[in-house]
């Protein structure tokens, strides 16, 4: 069987697939969080997918996870520069959601 062909497309699917990166990406998108206050704001998400989707997003280049010294470390979440394009453009995916819901299409 051949394997379909790449594209800039799909590529962003795999970026973003998952229940919560998106609402991560937003959320960082509004300003860089330590992972108590990111849990916080997303408060159905668990601690351990949490982890899991912030390791993905960090690996696939979106997300910067700095650690400050002390003790305990003090870890901050950011969006990297290609992560915050991304958060941009969800933006105008965001509104033409809206606009298929309220014209009463169905999800």
């Amino acid at each position: 069987m051949n394997k379909p062909t790449e594209n800039g497309f799909a590529t962003a699917i795999k970026m973003v697939s998952g229940k919560w990166k998106l609402d991560i990406i937003c959320e960082l998108g509004a300003t860089p969080r330590r992972f108590g206050r990111l849990r916080q704001s997303i408060p159905t998400i668990s601690e351990k997918m949490l982890t899991q989707q912030l390791r993905d997003l960090e690996a696939d280049g979106l997300v910067n996870r700095k650690v400050h010294p002390g003790s305990p470390a003090k870890v901050v979440y950011s969006l990297t520069e290609i992560g915050s394009t991304l958060c941009a453009e969800a933006e105008g995916l965001c509104r033409w959601g809206e606009q298929l819901r309220c014209s009463g299409q169905p999800e």
